[in-house]
């Protein structure tokens, strides 16, 4: 898919990799990019700065998405790429003392942002893809949705449902036309990472998010399902179906290193 002439969106569009991705779709000649984010204010001067539209939305709220993308193609015609890029990281915990953490809070609010955001935007977009024939989803997950998250159950568990949803997405969709992508990277030097506990996604090579979004744009040029900014996560993933019993020994010896970390 070419972005040149379309309309895209992009929620989380306020910092990080939502700003890259959106700044490099204006570069290639988007017809209108739509910053969406609960930041309305910072994603109202990433859509002045590319001459773009902003909407504060909340990704976790159906009706917030219902009215995105219900007033975006009412103003600027049909959304041909939803990037549904906002996540977070919540439940962070280095010493990993109970998996199942100790309150549903976490886990409800990862479930809302990584999970059902791309839900919702698929229930009320779809419909009109298949109406004209078309259309393409990009919806940024993470390596942990492929690998895992040490220090996150919640994360790492909501992350590898998205993935399961994207396939879904594509399977079921791929004769109306749509087609998805998936933007798995590792390490990103954005709010985010530097908010959570020091970690294994800290120390193999965190990329700018403009690489990443650069990464983006040659994936959706290629119409590819799956985007691997960091390329050594191939390798990792093979290892992991190679030998399941030694992933999962290699991953608890990263672990025991944080709990060493965190309560020396």
């Amino acid at each position: 898919m070419q972005v040149q002439g379309k309309v895209v969106v992009v929620t989380g569009g306020a910092n990080g990799i939502g700003k890259a991705l959106a700044e490099v779709f204006h570069r290639e000649g988007a017809a209108k990019v739509v910053v969406a984010d609960l930041d309305g204010t910072g994603a109202d001067v990433v859509a002045a700065g590319i001459g773009g539209a902003a909407f504060r939305t909340d990704v976790g709220s159906e009706q917030d998405i219902r009215h995105l993308i219900a007033e975006t193609e009412r103003q600027f015609g049909p959304i041909a790429l939803f990037c549904s890029n906002a996540g977070i990281g919540g439940g962070f915990d280095p010493l990993s003392v109970n998996a199942g953490g100790s309150s549903d809070d976490p886990w409800m609010k990862s479930w809302a942002v990584n999970v059902m955001a791309h839900v919702y935007a698929a229930r009320h977009l779809v419909p009109l893809m298949k109406q004209r024939g078309g259309g393409y989803f990009l919806n940024t997950v993470s390596a942990a949705g492929l690998l895992s998250q040490v220090g996150s159950a919640a994360y790492s568990t909501t992350k590898h449902a998205a993935v399961g949803f994207a396939e879904n997405l594509a399977i079921s969709h791929r004769a109306h036309g749509v087609k998805v992508s998936i933007l798995c990277p590792q390490g990103v030097d954005t709010n985010m990472l530097r908010g959570l506990p020091q970690g294994p996604q800290s120390a193999d090579g965190n990329l700018s998010p403009e690489a990443v979004a650069q990464s983006a744009l040659e994936g959706i040029g290629r119409e590819q399902f799956l985007i691997l900014p960091h390329p050594q996560v191939a390798g990792y993933m093979r290892a992991k179906l190679d030998n399941y019993d030694r992933w999962i020994g290699g991953m608890a010896k990263i672990q025991a290193k944080l709990r060493e970390a965190s309560e020396s």
